[in-house]
């Protein structure tokens, strides 16, 4: 009984053991994707040619808040690689300070200078599996000069992604150096991964030095708004809607295309609402076909606008409103444009320019229930041939 006693003592301190040894390891965060893939029909790219320096240096495998700096700044890559469109833009990866087991020199570029493709360009991320060796960022800053040799376009992006603990060489020289070469077609961004003082005064000094970047922390990005707008300042621009024709009135005559149905109606005629030339005034008495004295004005702007536009031929269309029997109104609508043609044509205008249609009450141009409405419809439309 003792010794089972004691074995059990020994399985729960062990236990015990464990847990808080494990506690003292601090948590495992886990990192989800912040990406926010943009909708590349939606935005021009402003920049040509991209280059992501990758710090994968000794000090980015220390933990910050849970997780090491180098998975971080994995993270970050992997959703700016997600979010951003491929636009023909040429791209470039390139890493410093690594593992032995990653590579034995001390800068190398695992991806590009080549058209971008997000997935070859995750491709050379991948290869970057540990963090070793010292910080030479300014010999990748350096060669960075080469990568951006003889590419084309006017618009080149730095991305540089460190913790800016830097120990040995001057980057700030380098990349004082690099902007000389490029001039104002160079912008630099900076992401600092972590908090340490002396890093971010460097990475600071860094994006100053490119004068049209600037400096972000690796907290901002770790949610989608804050990495969709990140990539939308660094490589991004919103198209801006073409401004629409503006709509022409191609005959003149008062009424924009967009709504006129009668296009082509010659200078000086009287049109509706939609376009049309039309005689609107009460020409008839009820129920009758004879041309009342007082419409003669009317017809003889007509008359003046056929004797000017001597090639013009014309459509005369009959239309009632809806009183009385469709077939007798077909019938009344028809013997009213030819008292019109007669008019016409005793003014000296030739039989031969004008037919005649009648349509009765089947085109109402208004409504039927009202008094203003029926006398719209009660009309003459003019139509040229």
């Amino acid at each position: 009984m003792f010794n089972r006693n004691v074995l059990k003592a020994a399985l729960v301190i062990l236990s015990l053991t464990l847990i808080f040894s494990c506690a003292q390891k601090g948590p495992n965060m886990s990192l989800p994707s912040a990406s926010y893939p943009l909708d590349g029909s939606q935005y021009a790219s402003k920049v040509d040619n991209f280059l992501v320096i990758f710090d994968t240096s000794s000090s980015m495998g220390e933990n910050y808040n849970g997780n090491k700096k180098i998975d971080i700044a994995k993270r970050i890559v992997e959703d700016m690689n997600i979010t951003l469109p491929e636009m023909g833009q040429t791209a470039g990866f390139r890493t410093l300070g690594h593992s032995q087991q990653v590579s034995k020199r001390e800068t190398e570029l695992f991806y590009g200078m080549e058209k971008y493709s997000s997935a070859t360009f995750a491709g050379g991320l991948k290869k970057v599996i540990e963090s070793g060796g010292t910080t030479p960022l300014f010999k990748a800053i350096n060669s960075a000069a080469d990568d951006f040799e003889d590419l084309s376009g006017n618009h080149n992006a730095l991305i540089i992604i460190s913790d800016g603990v830097e120990n040995g060489g001057s980057s700030e020289e380098k990349t004082r150096l690099l902007k000389e070469k490029y001039g104002t077609s160079l912008c630099i961004y900076t992401v600092l991964v972590g908090d340490a003082p002396e890093g971010e005064t460097l990475m600071k000094k860094l994006a100053t030095i490119g004068d049209c970047g600037f400096l972000v922390k690796a907290d901002q990005l770790r949610n989608a708004n804050g990495m969709k707008d990140f990539v939308q300042k660094v490589f991004l621009t919103k198209k801006v809607a073409p401004a629409p024709e503006p709509i022409k009135d191609s005959d003149n005559d008062g009424v924009l295309d967009d709504k006129d149905k009668c296009p082509g109606t010659p200078n000086g005629a009287h049109v509706n609402a939609v376009g049309c030339w039309v005689i609107e005034q009460v020409l008839f008495d009820s129920d009758k076909a004879n041309i009342k004295p007082e419409a003669s004005p009317f017809l003889d702007e007509v008359v003046l606008i056929l004797n000017k536009e001597s090639g013009l031929n014309i459509t005369l269309q009959g239309h009632t409103d809806n009183r009385g029997a469709a077939q007798y109104n077909m019938g009344l609508s028809l013997r009213r444009v030819n008292a019109v043609k007669e008019y016409l044509v005793k003014k000296g205008i030739s039989a031969a320019r004008i037919e005649t249609k009648g349509f009765g009450l089947t085109k109402p141009v208004a409504s039927n229930d009202t008094v203003s409405g029926r006398a719209a419809n009660r009309r003459v439309e003019i139509h040229p041939k």
